[in-house]
């Protein structure tokens, strides 16, 4: 077998493991992952169309699952920038923690509801952009709308909120906060999806 044969006959496994570690955990926790299988490359490129990558230092993924936008995210962004990933599935950790060999990625077990204390105890600044793509209309109101209120905290003013979404539930809450919330649609992903690039401080 040539090396470019062994090459693609790996990463075809790789994605097959990648599946099959997202579906398994979709049946055990369907309340914790937005869809039975990871992001199409066409929703991953119109939530990343949003950053500004020259600009961006810090940068906050929530629920990056098996590191389907974590990667793209890592191959865009500086090299002199950080990532850091909250995940509240083990499993997920885990798996992103030794697949995914980067200095600048910072894995950590938790939840967005955190993302303030998460940054104040690695010692970084407010994130210039937060993406997430964990089910926040499945969540109670409260839960969902404290997320997103913590969410704008710990953005620097200039900064945006990324969120794609399978229903949109949760935009009343991104309205509460956000001055500024546009919503399109990527229906070349399975299922459709919901996104809204959230920026500015609410006054009401």
């Amino acid at each position: 077998m040539t090396n470019q044969r062994l090459v693609m006959t790996q990463n075809a496994r790789s994605r097959i493991s990648e599946t099959l570690l997202f579906a398994g955990n979709f049946i055990r926790h369907p309340h914790m992952l937005g869809s039975i299988i990871p992001s199409s490359r066409f929703l991953v490129d119109r939530v990343l169309s949003g950053i500004d990558w020259e600009w961006a230092r810090v940068i906050v993924e929530y629920g990056p699952g098996v590191g389907t936008f974590t990667r793209e995210i890592l191959h865009r962004m500086r090299g002199d920038a950080r990532l850091i990933v909250i995940e509240t599935n083990r499993h997920f950790v885990e798996f992103l923690t030794s697949s995914v060999p980067d200095r600048r990625l910072h894995v950590v077990l938790d939840s967005a509801a955190n993302v303030g204390a998460v940054l104040k105890s690695m010692g970084v600044p407010p994130a210039q952009y937060i993406v997430s793509g964990i089910p926040l209309g499945s969540m109670p109101v409260p839960v969902r709308a404290d997320i997103v209120e913590r969410t704008r905290a710990a953005l620097e003013p200039s900064g945006a909120f990324l969120v794609y979404q399978f229903t949109a539930r949760v935009l009343p809450q991104l309205r509460q906060s956000f001055a500024y919330v546009h919503r399109s649609f990527e229906r070349r992903n399975v299922p459709p999806a919901q996104l809204f690039e959230c920026a500015g401080t609410s006054s009401g």
